[in-house]
């Protein structure tokens, strides 16, 4: 596989990232560097980098430096954005990172704003959206027209740059809030007309947000641990937005949720987003994992136009080959589950989404054994869990994880897992469970001897007869085992016999 490293010079953050793929089919992000550089330190009242903080990212830059050398990556993409982009001195840091060997883009904003769309075309199964980057010199907000950069600017309404210019207390008094809020309208009132004329989606993406999400996560004990994909409702963003305007910068660093580093901009922060949500009367946003970093990194990955034909099987794909199972045991068992599945659809009103989940468990139910195999459905449910299978909602996430749990045996249940679920699910999750656990055992010996199954749906009992070139005698006496959750999921009894 070849290797990457993504740096971004943000004027927060700085951060590489090193992605390991094979150019069009898969990747994963496999190490990452992150300092808290603050290039917008000042910024906002001098217009030049603090000598400081030009001396922070020179020493992150020589830390890259040191572990490209270490780690043997030849390829380094580095870039900077609001900070360097607007500062009178950014010579000052750019020529030394020259003499270093290494060359620094400046991105401008349009640019900036481009590779935010990027992102979420490579996030989200969305056709069009609009995209808000807020980092911490500038935001970028953006339109996004059948997967593919329609328009966007950058605006100086960073975290950084609005904690300097309007929050001189701590905490903040009403009236600067209220400043600030009228910063926000005055910089965004054109687009945030168009964007409550157009009703969303909205995806955000940026550590700002993404701490901010966090928090409410923890808040309402929230499942998953997982960001990419999550809606923050405008309710629950006004909730914590009070909470942090009414705290000390000492007291946010112990938000649970909250980075300590971010204490003293993320209040500024979450005004923009209340701001914008209330503006264009949206009833929350998309959390974006992927930003200007992943945008960058996809330009490596994939050809012109550098977005996947299909988000979804591009993350399943990834989370296969991080995990790599026997592909004809997968593939047997992906065709059995269709063929009972198709045979039962009709009778019970099974979806287009049903299958689409049982297949995608199919692929994945061995997902665990990486681990070890005892537990390994166990195992895989947690992978499934863990990994971000973009394009896929949470919802969805939290069944495929539950099918793994359940494809070899135990009563299939939702758990902590419901509180994410929709209603009807329980219902959802028993069938495709007995269905893709029949599949397992028809194929018990892993070797393809299932080379036949017939399925009669009856009035009172679903009969599976199997064959194949010798008599698969290990599959027909496993799969008899699930009989009795088969007729809990479909009123009906099940028989298995030889042809």
């Amino acid at each position: 596989m070849e290797r990457v490293g993504i740096v971004d010079l943000g004027s927060g953050t700085a951060r590489l990232v090193v992605y390991a793929y094979e150019p069009g089919r898969h990747y994963r992000l496999v190490d990452e560097l992150r300092e808290p550089v603050r290039l917008g330190q000042g910024l906002a009242a001098s217009g030049r980098l603090a000598p400081e903080a030009v001396v922070r990212a020179l020493a992150f830059l020589a830390a890259v430096q040191d572990y490209a050398r270490a780690t043997a990556l030849e390829r380094l993409d580095v870039f900077a954005t609001s900070a360097v982009r607007s500062a009178a001195n950014a010579q000052e840091l750019l020529e030394p990172a020259r003499r270093m060997g290494l060359a620094v883009r400046v991105l401008p904003g349009e640019e900036e704003a481009r590779y935010g769309v990027l992102a979420v075309a490579a996030g989200f199964a969305f056709a069009d959206a609009w995209v808000v980057d807020l980092g911490g010199g500038s935001a970028q907000l953006s339109r996004m027209r059948g997967r593919g950069f329609a328009a966007g600017r950058a605006y100086p309404l960073g975290a950084v740059r609005l904690s300097e210019r309007f929050f001189s207390h701590d905490p903040p008094k009403a009236r600067e809030v209220k400043a600030l809020v009228a910063e926000v309208r005055a910089q965004l009132g054109e687009e945030t007309r168009e964007l409550r004329a157009a009703g969303g989606p909205l995806v955000a993406m940026g550590g700002t947000v993404r701490n901010l999400a966090r928090a409410v996560q923890r808040a309402r004990r929230y499942p998953l641990e997982r960001l990419h994909g999550y809606f923050l409702r405008t309710d629950d963003l006004d909730e914590l937005t009070e909470r942090l305007l009414d705290m000390s910068v000492a007291r946010r660093r112990r938000v649970a949720g909250l980075s300590p580093d971010r204490a003293d901009v993320i209040a500024a922060g979450a005004v923009v987003f209340r701001t914008l949500l209330h503006e264009a009367k949206l009833p929350g946003l998309w959390i974006s994992g992927f930003g200007v970093r992943e945008g960058a990194f996809f330009r490596h990955f994939l050809p012109p136009p550098h977005r996947p034909a299909c988000v979804r099987e591009l993350h399943l794909a990834s989370l296969e080959a991080r995990f790599p199972q026997p592909r004809t045991h997968i593939q047997s068992v992906r065709e059995l589950a269709a063929r009972v599945f198709a045979a039962l659809a009709p009778r019970f009103g099974l979806s287009s989404e049903d299958a689409r989940l049982l297949d995608a468990a199919a692929r994945l139910h061995d997902v665990g054994l990486a681990i070890d195999f005892y537990d390994h459905h166990k195992h895989g449910a947690y992978l499934v869990l863990q990994h971000t299978l973009a394009g896929w909602s949470h919802r969805e996430q939290a069944l495929l994880a539950l099918l793994v749990r359940y494809h070899r045996k135990g009563r299939p249940r939702p758990g902590a897992l419901a509180a994410v679920l929709d209603p009807g699910d329980d219902e959802r999750l028993v069938r495709l469970a007995v269905l893709l656990r029949l599949a397992e055992h028809l194929e018990r010996a892993r070797s393809g001897r299932v080379r036949r199954l017939e399925v009669e749906v009856g009035a009172e009992a679903v009969t599976l007869r199997v064959g194949g070139p010798e008599n698969p005698w290990v599959e027909v006496w496993e799969a008899q085992k699930d009989a009795a959750l088969f007729e809990r999921a479909f009123g009906l009894r099940l028989e298995v016999r030889s042809l």
